[in-house]
């Protein structure tokens, strides 16, 4: 048994598997789902389709390239939704997965804001108990005006 040692680089080794970056794929395939999912995507495959049609159906025998019930036009639209449908999904997991760690970021916040309300709804509590301990100015002048009026009458 052969343990890896962090000391010494690893040996490389060849694959057959092609290498991607998982991350800029899962970037492309959010583009190209933001973009399926756009009028203008529609209005390119409308105007794709209805020339395709108009093509097999209006040029000349020798021209046409899918007659009528334009087989090669169903599996290229085909194709073209068995590539999307998965591009899609991807593109779903990746905004599921961002939102989630908002979700946990805003969830920790909330957390740590009513920690903090809490905090200094207990310390204005301190401080109104710590008011009635203090005298007021109303209080220092009805005292004041109470040892002046003694001190009225004594003399």
């Amino acid at each position: 048994m052969t343990s890896e040692r962090l000391d010494q680089p690893r040996d490389l080794r060849r694959s057959l598997r092609p290498h991607y970056d998982p991350e800029a794929f899962g970037r492309l395939s959010e583009r190209i789902a933001r973009f399926l999912g756009t009028a203008r995507f529609i209005v390119y495959m409308t105007v794709f389709v209805t020339t395709w049609v108009i093509w097999n159906v209006a040029a000349p025998d020798p021209l046409k390239f899918d007659p009528y019930p334009f087989i090669f036009l169903t599996l290229m639209l085909s194709l073209q939704a068995s590539y999307a449908a998965p591009l899609i999904l991807l593109a779903q997991n990746r905004q599921t997965d961002r939102d989630r760690i908002q979700y946990e970021q805003d969830r920790e916040s909330a957390e740590r804001n009513q920690a903090e309300i809490e905090y200094l709804t207990r310390e204005i509590a301190g401080l109104r108990l710590a008011l009635n301990e203090v005298a007021t100015r109303d209080y220092l002048r009805s005292e004041l005006g109470r040892l002046l009026e003694e001190l009225r009458e004594r003399r």
